[in-house]
C-alpha cells in the first residue's frame, strides 16, 4: 500500500484526483491539502511515500515545497502549467502530468511510481542492543549482555550479578525481561532469569552456573521450557 498526499488550492482539482486516488487500490490517501503548510503537518505527523502536488500555488509553490524537504517523498506534479517541467525533473519528480488530467494519464503516472516504489531496497533493521541500560544511584549504568550470570527479582527492584560485581536497581523483572534477547536468557523460576550460556548443569530442580557456586532453583512450571530450549524434552 503507497500512502499519498494530494497538495492542489483548486477545490475541484483536489476532487478529481481524490476520485482518482480512489479507484487504485494500491494507493492510500493520507490527506487532501490545500496548502502546502496543511501538507507540511501531514508529513510531520504520518509517512507519506508519494505526493501529487500543483505548482502554482499562493505563498509558497510546489517545486520551492518540495525542495525545502529534508527527506521528500516521492513526487508526481499536476499542474496547468507546462514551462515548470524542466525544474520539475530537476527534483526528481517521478512524472510531470499537465492539467487537464484524465484518468488513463494519471494512471500510467501511478504506475510508474509504482514500478519505483515497489523496488525501492528494504532499510535494513539496525542490529540489536548487546546490552541495556539501567540506574545505580545517579547514574545509568551499561550492562553487557555477556557479563550477566543471571538477574534475582525482589519485589520491585532486581539484582544482577554479573562477573565482577552486582547492580541492585529499581526495576521489576517483567520489564527487564522485556529488554533481554530471549534467545540469550530464559526464566527458570519467578525470582531467577539466567543466561543460557552460563548455564553449567540442571540437576533436578536446581541449576548450575559456570563460575559461581550457588545454585539456582527452577520453578516448577518453568521446568519443561528451559529442558526444551536446550533440546533434552
Amino acid at each position: 500500500m503507497i500512502n499519498c498526499l494530494i497538495i492542489d488550492d483548486e477545490p475541484f482539482a483536489r476532487e478529481l484526483l481524490e476520485d482518482y486516488v480512489a479507484k487504485i487500490p494500491s494507493l492510500n490517501l493520507l490527506g487532501s491539502c490545500e496548502h502546502v503548510f496543511e501538507a507540511l503537518e501531514v508529513l510531520q505527523q504520518q509517512k507519506v511515500d508519494l505526493v501529487f502536488s500543483d505548482i502554482n500555488m499562493p505563498q509558497v509553490n510546489g517545486i520551492e515545497f518540495i525542495r525545502s524537504l529534508h527527506n521528500p517523498p516521492y513526487v508526481i506534479f499536476v499542474t496547468a502549467y507546462p514551462n515548470y517541467a524542466l525544474e520539475g525533473f530537476e527534483l526528481d519528480a517521478l512524472d510531470y502530468i499537465v492539467k487537464p488530467v484524465s484518468f488513463p494519464r494519471f494512471l500510467k503516472a501511478v504506475n510508474k511510481a509504482l514500478a519505483v516504489l515497489n523496488n525501492r531496497p528494504a532499510i535494513p533493521a539496525p542490529p540489536a542492543p548487546e546490552y541495556l541500560f539501567v540506574k545505580e544511584g545517579n547514574s545509568l549504568q551499561r550492562v553487557l549482555f555477556d557479563e550477566i550470570y543471571y538477574i534475582e527479582g525482589m519485589k520491585d527492584y532486581i539484582k544482577i550479578i554479573l562477573k565482577n560485581r552486582v547492580i541492585i536497581t529499581y526495576l521489576r523483572m517483567s520489564r527487564v525481561e522485556d529488554q533481554l534477547p530471549a534467545s540469550r536468557f530464559t526464566r527458570i523460576q519467578k525470582s531467577y532469569i539466567v543466561r543460557m550460556d552460563a548455564i553449567k548443569a540442571i540437576s533436578g530442580n536446581e541449576v548450575e552456573l559456570y563460575n559461581l557456586p550457588e545454585k539456582l532453583p527452577i520453578g516448577k512450571q518453568y521446568k519443561e521450557a528451559l529442558l526444551a530450549q536446550f533440546g533434552l524434552s
